[in-house]
């Protein structure tokens, strides 16, 4: 979009595009060819089966078919072809790019038994695991998009066993975050809401919020770039954070709350989450860093006024802010109700999110005043 439209310094040096080319077979193009791309890289071509990702790489090309006939119809044959050179040029630009960027690395996260440090699942010891390591623990070690590194951005870590500030979240997760607990009909509302995957979550709802703010497509798409860059290294710095506190979940914790040290901490072996322990560490919180990155990108981009901003389920439900960022005051408490976070691993996931979206904001897409 930025070859054809102009006005900010590019992600990466492509080629100069005609500005009467089509943004929207560009835009099209572009996102189907990055699609498939990795969709063909291994091992993603054996997560699915052969006929479920042939389906995949069928609908996507039904898509982009779609739309070039309608940006055919608008801007005219000439004008698409030149949108689809640049989409393409674009597209291989990014995947070269990322070649060889540490995705699907051999990485996993350490188990330790120790109080304080992380076991799989609903494992207490870690010769015997009863669930599976983090599949994706590999993204601890993904090369950035943006920032300097993957450790640029890591929290201050949980607080000590033996304080009272770890008392305190100990039994505010282990009253609220119970599969029994008596939560409130608005905490239970957080706790189903906030279990979708948040990136489709906030991009559709995103999508719909620049729609109604009138932005065209060239300012669309840098608004996205800013998103997904942002969440990109905000969980690739959230993962190595995960990796290097390896802190145990509330499961964990409070099964052996007898034996951490903190007399102020009652242990309950039979004590299980509203939701299923996720097979990673605990600080910090992958859900936050992901909402504190795409919230502090909108305030960055939209101003920190009022607004009417909502986060749109799957399902459809909607939930309406006043503010981008009271987002993140839902989706903390959300992961204590759930049962999954100490209220530390949330907030620093907050913090570490925006820290990363600002660095994004000052170091990528700046304006160069020539559109």
């Amino acid at each position: 979009m930025n070859s054809i439209a102009g006005g900010y310094e590019p992600y990466l040096d492509v080629p100069a595009a005609p500005a009467t080319a089509s943004q929207a077979a560009a835009a099209a193009t572009a996102a189907h060819d990055v699609l498939v791309a990795v969709l063909n890289q291994t091992p993603l071509t054996a997560t699915f089966t052969a006929t479920v990702r042939q389906a995949i790489i069928d609908r996507l090309a039904d898509l982009e078919d779609d739309s070039i006939a309608a940006a055919t119809v608008a801007d005219g044959a000439t004008a698409v072809a030149d949108g689809i050179d640049a989409g393409e040029a674009a597209a291989a630009a990014m995947v070269a790019e990322r070649a060889g960027d540490g995705r699907w690395g051999a990485f996993r996260f350490t188990c330790g038994e120790e109080p304080g440090q992380w076991r799989p699942a609903t494992s207490t010891v870690c010769t015997t695991p009863s669930g599976p390591s983090d599949p994706f623990a590999w993204v601890a070690k993904v090369v950035p998009f943006v920032v300097e590194s993957n450790e640029q951005f890591l929290s201050k870590g949980p607080p000590a066993l033996n304080s009272g500030a770890y008392a305190k979240e100990y039994d505010e997760v282990k009253t609220l975050g119970a599969a029994d607990s008596q939560r409130t009909t608005g905490q239970q509302a957080l706790v189903d809401f906030f279990q979708a995957n948040p990136v489709e979550m906030y991009n559709r709802s995103f999508r719909t919020y620049a729609l109604g703010r009138g932005l065209d497509l060239a300012e669309q798409a840098r608004l996205y770039a800013k998103f997904t860059l942002a969440s990109a290294d905000a969980f690739i710095n959230c993962w190595e954070d995960k990796a290097h506190w390896s802190s145990w979940r509330p499961l964990t914790a409070i099964r052996l709350g007898a034996d951490d040290g903190n007399r102020k901490t009652d242990g309950d072996p039979d004590w299980t989450p509203a939701i299923p322990t996720p097979p990673y560490p605990d600080v910090s919180s992958g859900y936050n860093c992901t909402t504190g990155s795409y919230m502090e990108v909108a305030e960055t981009y939209f101003g920190h006024g009022r607004t009417t901003f909502a986060v749109v389920h799957p399902t459809g439900i909607m939930r309406t802010y006043e503010h981008f960022r009271d987002v993140w005051d839902d989706t903390i408490d959300a992961r204590i109700y759930q049962g999954i976070h100490f209220r530390t691993a949330d907030e620093n996931g907050v913090q570490l999110g925006r820290g990363v979206a600002r660095w994004v904001d000052q170091h990528a897409l700046q304006p160069t005043g020539n559109r």
